[in-house]
Formats: C-alpha cells, sequence, structure tokens
C-alpha cells in the first residue's frame, strides 16, 4: 500500500483525535497525583484515627444507611481511590411521592472511626465547587465528563490511537529509493544502513525553523515514547470498551475472565437482599481467609464492599501481598458471593491466575500510575504532557502544510 496513504490516515487521525487527546494528557497529568492533590485540598478528610479503631466497611455502611434514611449505599471503601474512607450512594423511594429522594450527591466522605459524614459531593461535577474539582478531572479524563456517551467517545479515539501508533512509527522509517538500474539493495544511499537512515527520526535539531523543530518534535517525541504511548492508547480501550474490543481482542490470545463475562444481571433485580452490610462483611472475610489458605496469599486489610443490585452480589476486596498496585486506589484481591446466601460466585486474583487478567491488571496499573513509586508517577505526569505536545505539533504541521499548499495554489492562479 502507498505511502502517502498510511501519512493520510495518520494526519487524519491526529486531526480527529488532537483535541481529545489534549484534554486528556492535561488531565492525565494530574491525576498521575491525584490522591496526593485531594490529600492537600482536602485535609479534613483524614483524620487522624488509630486504624485499630476503624470500623469496617459493613458497619460504616449500616450507619449511613440508619442516620440517613433516605439514601441506599452500594459501596463503601476503608482509605479508596483518593485515600479517604468514602461511600457511594443513591436515593431511595420516597414513599410519599413514590419517587427518588433527591439527594443532590452520590458520594459522601465518612471518619473511618464514627462513620460520621465529613463532605457531601456530585462526583465528577463542580457543583460543589472546589471540593468536587479533582472529581470533574477525573470524570474529564475517562468520559469527558459526559457520563456514557464521553465514555464511547474517548473509547473510539483511544482504538483509533492504538492504531495510529503502529502507523506513526511505520511514517517514521526511512523509505527505500532503488540504486542505479532500479535494484533495491540492503543499504540505503551512500552505503549507509537502514539503521543508519533511521538515526535522523530520533533526533531534533533546536536551531531549526519553527516547523523543522515542530517537525523534529512531533516524530522523535513520538519515537522515544512509543513504548508508552502503546501502553497509554491500548489500556484507554480497556478502561473503556471492556465489555466489547477489549474482551474480543484479549480472549483471541489469552485466557480471560472479565467479571461481567462471569456474573450475569438478574432478571428482576430486588432492592433488598437478605445479608445485611455486616453480616455480607463477616461472610466476605470468611470467603477471603478460604482463598488465602487455598491459594497461599496474604490479607494484608480488608478495602472495599460493594453491592451490586443486577447481578444479586456482593463485591469484597483487600489488599494482599499479591497486589499488583502500590497505594490505594485499586485492589484486585477479590470475592463476589450470593447477596442472600452468601454462596461464592467468583474469587479473582491480581495475577498468577489467568494471563489476560493479569495483563489487564497490569494496564491499569500503568495507566493510573499505581506501580514503581514516585520516580513512575512523575513520569506519566510527564507523559501527558508529552501527549498534548505531539496534539499541538501534529496540528501545527497540518496548518503550515495547508497554508503552503493554498499559498502555491494561490500563485499558481495567479500565473495563469
Amino acid at each position: 500500500m502507498a505511502r502517502a496513504f498510511w501519512v493520510k490516515l495518520h494526519r487524519w487521525a491526529g486531526l480527529a483525535m488532537a483535541g481529545f487527546l489534549v484534554i486528556v494528557g492535561l488531565t492525565g497529568s494530574l491525576l498521575a497525583f491525584y490522591p496526593e492533590l485531594e490529600r492537600l485540598m482536602h485535609p479534613h478528610w483524614y483524620p487522624d484515627r488509630d486504624p485499630s479503631t476503624w470500623l469496617g466497611a459493613g458497619g460504616l455502611a449500616e450507619r449511613l444507611e440508619t442516620a440517613e434514611p433516605w439514601l441506599r449505599v452500594t459501596q463503601v471503601s476503608v482509605q479508596g481511590f483518593d485515600g479517604a474512607t468514602s461511600a457511594w450512594v443513591e436515593p431511595r423511594l420516597d414513599p410519599m411521592t413514590r419517587g427518588p429522594f433527591e439527594l443532590g450527591y452520590d458520594y459522601v466522605v465518612l471518619d473511618p472511626t464514627t462513620g460520621t459524614v465529613l463532605d457531601r459531593i456530585q462526583w465528577g461535577t463542580l457543583r460543589q465547587g472546589w471540593t468536587g474539582l479533582m472529581s470533574f478531572v477525573y470524570a474529564l479524563h475517562y468520559a469527558l465528563a459526559l457520563d456514557m456517551p464521553g465514555v464511547w467517545v474517548l473509547g473510539i479515539c483511544a482504538l483509533v490511537w492504538t492504531v495510529d501508533c503502529f502507523v506513526g512509527l511505520y511514517l517514521t522509517f526511512p523509505t527505500r529509493r532503488p540504486q542505479a538500474g532500479g535494484v533495491h539493495t540492503g543499504e540505503g544511499q551512500g552505503g549507509r544502513s537502514w539503521c543508519q537512515r533511521w538515526q535522523p527520526a530520533w533526533m531534533v535539531k533546536w536551531t531549526a525553523s519553527t516547523y523543522r523543530l515542530n517537525f523534529d518534535l512531533h516524530r522523535a517525541g513520538g519515537l522515544w515514547t512509543w513504548v508508552l504511548l502503546l501502553i497509554f492508547a491500548w489500556s484507554s480501550v480497556y478502561m473503556n470498551l471492556w465489555d466489547t474490543v477489549y474482551t474480543w481482542t484479549t480472549r483471541v490470545m489469552f485466557e480471560y475472565h472479565p467479571v461481567w463475562a462471569e456474573l450475569h444481571p438478574l432478571q428482576h433485580p430486588s432492592d433488598t437482599h437478605s445479608l445485611s452490610w455486616i453480616e455480607a462483611q463477616s461472610v466476605g472475610d470468611r470467603l477471603i481467609a478460604e482463598q488465602a489458605t487455598q491459594r497461599g496469599f496474604l490479607v494484608k486489610r480488608p478495602v472495599a464492599l460493594r453491592f451490586d443490585r443486577s447481578l444479586g452480589v456482593y463485591q469484597y476486596q483487600v489488599e494482599s501481598n499479591r497486589e499488583i498496585d502500590d497505594r490505594p486506589r485499586r485492589y484486585t484481591t477479590q470475592v463476589f458471593f450470593d447477596a442472600d446466601t452468601g454462596a461464592l460466585k467468583v474469587a479473582l486474583f491480581p495475577s498468577g491466575q489467568y494471563t489476560g487478567n493479569t495483563i489487564s491488571n497490569w494496564l491499569y496499573a500503568l495507566h493510573m500510575a499505581n506501580v514503581f513509586g514516585l520516580p513512575y508517577r512523575i513520569l506519566v505526569c510527564v507523559m501527558g504532557l508529552v501527549v498534548t505536545m505531539l496534539s499541538g505539533t501534529g496540528v501545527y504541521i497540518w496548518w503550515k502544510k495547508r497554508r503552503s499548499r493554498l499559498v502555491a495554489a494561490s500563485r499558481r492562479i495567479a500565473a495563469i
């Protein structure tokens, strides 16, 4: 296929993605330090309490539902995503109006010892101003703050970005030009090898013209960071198109057991379930202890308890010594069990269980800067700026070439 085709594909794919990638690049730089920024902005979310006095997730859920009967808890995390103890909530039905209560929030921060509500926010919006800023940045990053339509838009963008990573890499390769007589040789012109002719693509001529500098930054910047760009692109497909494109592709090559494929929605979901939150925590502790004995891992602490109404199950997560992630944003040692009988449905672990699941967990951890400590978090922050730079330089290169073509065309017309 002619190189010109791939040039056009790269150009128009880049232009279509540029605005989106600038948004996800800049927000991604901030999100590399999400927990740290939340702690800096909201120190009152992190009361100094002895961990031995903390209530369990089940106890916190029951206290919150008792104190505020107009809401239903769906999940409690003890030092969860942002490092705070928090709960996701939804409104119950108002018996007077038969409609849901108007809460004005869906996320509450709790004191881990008393269960006292420290803050209430509508996650992913700026309705509470400064309080919800980082959650809005996160929602902007993964869904353009547009919920599911935004998830699909950025998922498709991530898929195009993944393909374009390979197209962009190909376009940096030196062209093969025939020697005298039209015969291709193993060496380039002047007797230089292919690698020698590719070497300039990795260089930036800082004293060049503005156009050449932008071109060099675009080409060399993409080459030096190519592996990370591909990781971020494909992990974005995982996060936004996880139940379609990502699962189909992963299952072709590896054994992969995503939760959605293991558990099936109920035909008639119920708002009630036999196991209370405290009973569910007890069942979760027992099931995790059984799995730890069978599989030989060490449980460090409970992390989260969640009730999924559509599936009729509780999800119980703990931190174990097999975690890939190195900070409290996501732990994947977990069990799913029936919300009525307590029967184990699925047990999933960070690594070593299914190859596809292990790869997926690594993709998530790398994308979220949850591994390799502070140096990697700084690298991810810088990569967000690199993505923004590549988008900006790509648009500039297109604009300059288009302007040159328009000027040349006007001159040809004037010469007629």
